[in-house]
């Protein structure tokens, strides 16, 4: 392993993403995946963009105090949309997925993404921006991805990995895995520290 200070931990992976367990995976980190059921998404009404998905990451955490004892390591993350000064969600259908995207089409926006890492005695909060630019996308290219893809489980209404990443995305200013869901740049230094 190539984080030894990690090998008398047991991981937790506390997220259902395949692309969370896929990064941290190919860190070569052997890992659980736990997820409680029906954690609150809520936050507090005028939070920084950065200060929100490290809330919620944080938030997260919290809900599984009883669960962590002297050798368990947990990570939690929480990724956000943004796009003037709101949070873009998940999709909660195919209507909603078509707006979202039709308003990421041919400008700007930032993936946040909040993470946190907790032991016993130890914990660390950060977050990761990346800048992402969509060329314009027709109704029809929106469309086929949406029905393709099924980007309900994505905040934004898209994974970068997918379909709607190679035909729409034509520049990124920041971690491209942070985009996918997971910061593993930052998140391998930060392990360092346990």
């Amino acid at each position: 392993m190539i984080l030894q200070n990690l090998e008398n931990y047991d991981i937790i992976l506390a997220s259902k993403s395949p692309r969370r367990k896929q990064l941290l995976k190919e860190l070569g980190i052997d890992f659980k995946v736990f997820v409680l059921d029906s954690i609150p998404e809520d936050y507090p009404e005028g939070l920084d963009k950065e200060k929100i998905p490290v809330y919620l990451a944080e938030q997260k955490a919290r809900a599984y105090n009883k669960y962590i004892n002297s050798n368990t390591l947990l990570i939690t993350a929480d990724t956000i949309v943004w796009q003037n000064n709101e949070v873009l969600g998940k999709p909660k259908n195919k209507k909603n997925a078509f707006k979202i995207l039709k308003q990421l089409s041919g400008s700007y926006h930032q993936v946040i993404t909040g993470v946190c890492v907790v032991t016993i005695k130890k914990q660390i909060s950060f977050c990761s921006t990346t800048d992402v630019h969509f060329v314009e996308l027709t109704d029809n290219e929106i469309y086929y991805y949406i029905n393709e893809c099924k980007p309900y489980d994505k905040a934004g209404a898209y994974g970068i990995q997918e379909l709607i990443g190679h035909i729409g995305v034509d520049r990124i200013d920041g971690s491209y895995f942070n985009v996918m869901g997971l910061p593993i740049q930052k998140l391998y230094r930060e392990l360092k520290k346990f």
